[in-house]
């Protein structure tokens, strides 16, 4: 969302930003058809109750779309070629199959793909993928722009624009889908690998900010007849939101990382400022309590190193003392740099050297490799130039407002 200089943004009683659905002006001309991409299965029957001639069963009919949609990678309506024409066209009526728009694709040496996507309403997010050799993984967003301000990421220095809906979400994936030619076709190898085998909600965005879209976004990615992916194969990253994590385990149910990156809450209060409302012994007192923790389903702590700043011995020692009991995994990030920023990434050696600490306490602390630098699609790399869009209808509007008076 975007906050208008000097108006406080409104908040419900966690504290937690409350942020209007759509705020930006929709710059294609014309009136919106409803987006079936998105729809919750109850919501999608609930529609189809209106739409003429009427099927024997509302549930088979959303079944069919669903499968369409999800399954097969339908664009349009006309493809449904098991459902009657006359059904087909009052669909196209009513409705529309709608992806974001790729507005920017960048490959990277390394085989990660960067998508630049425009929405509907002319914003602009960014998805990325990651090829690896047993599996590939999609960084979806969650928001456009981000109201956390980390100090280390790229995407904290662009304001937040506004929540993505579930279409927004669910979107990404479907155009990664299409874009990778991942949907099945006559001919196909029966034991071919899905590309897209993980998704991480570590894009734009702070997730548990948007929580309901991204809880309804992800039921449809999980969803048996929909996209199909196991809860164990989703993992969605938090900075930290202490009220929403005990909430997401119970409805969502998908693996967690948390954005830790300190051990002292001096430190994280400047790295990850959310840290001042819910600081270091709060959020570990909430992730003790996630629902089915265990060691099959570990929760990961996201620690990118910066020189000087989060990477001694010392640092190391007292992070296994912090998360001692919780089963978890840690992820180290050598830092990736970004125009202005203000760190320095961590030595090979120093990085060796904390690794070594953290894994002879027990704990699993792979380096990450870095991917996609060269295209800037790395992890706190991400950024869009909606806010720029944004201030341009705004502009617009006051522009407007001052002619008529």
């Amino acid at each position: 969302m975007y906050v208008p200089q000097g108006k406080m943004m409104l908040k419900n009683e966690n504290g937690i930003p409350l942020i209007p659905e759509v705020t930006a002006v929709n710059i294609f001309n014309g009136s919106r058809k409803q987006n079936i991409v998105g729809m919750s299965r109850a919501a999608l029957s609930s529609a189809l109750r209106n739409i003429k001639p009427q099927p024997k069963s509302i549930n088979m009919r959303e079944t069919q779309i669903w499968n369409w949609i999800y399954q097969k990678g339908a664009k349009n309506f006309d493809v449904m070629t098991n459902i009657s024409k006359e059904y087909r066209e009052n669909l196209k009526n009513r409705f529309t199959i709608d992806r974001p728009v790729i507005a920017k694709k960048q490959i990277s040496s390394d085989g990660t793909r960067k998508y630049l996507l425009r929405l509907h309403d002319g914003n602009e997010i960014e998805s990325v993928y990651i090829p690896e050799k047993n599996r590939g993984t999609l960084c979806v967003s969650s928001q456009v722009g981000c109201t956390l301000n980390c100090s280390f990421c790229f995407t904290g220095t662009q304001k937040l624009v506004r929540n993505l809906k579930p279409e927004d979400i669910v979107g990404q994936i479907l155009v990664a889908r299409d874009d990778l030619n991942e949907w099945p076709y006559n001919g196909m190898p029966k034991d071919r690998k899905r590309q897209i085998s993980n998704i991480v909600m570590m894009g734009m965005g702070e997730p548990l900010y948007n929580y309901d879209s991204v809880r309804d976004a992800l039921h449809i990615v999980m969803d048996n007849e929909g996209l199909a992916l196991s809860k164990k194969r989703i993992t969605l990253s938090t900075s930290g939101v202490v009220p929403e994590i005990v909430r997401t385990g119970n409805e969502i149910g998908c693996l967690l990382a948390i954005s830790f990156h300190a051990t002292t809450d001096e430190v994280r209060n400047n790295l990850v400022p959310i840290n001042k409302k819910w600081n270091i012994e709060k959020l570990l007192n909430a992730l003790r309590a996630y629902p089915s923790l265990s060691n099959s389903q570990r929760i990961t702590f996201e620690y990118v190193m910066l020189k000087d700043i989060n990477d001694s011995d010392s640092d190391a020692k007292r992070l296994v003392k912090l998360i001692a009991g919780i089963p978890a995994k840690i992820n180290l990030i050598p830092f990736n740099p970004w125009p202005g920023s203000p760190y320095q990434r961590s030595t090979k050696r120093r990085i060796d050297s904390f690794a070594k600490i953290v894994n002879r306490a027990g704990y699993a602390s792979p380096v990450r490799s870095p991917r996609g630098e060269d295209i800037m699609a790395a992890c706190g790399q991400l950024k869009s130039e909606s806010l720029k869009l944004k201030k341009k209808i705004d502009n617009k509007k006051i522009h407007k407002t001052e002619a008529k008076n």
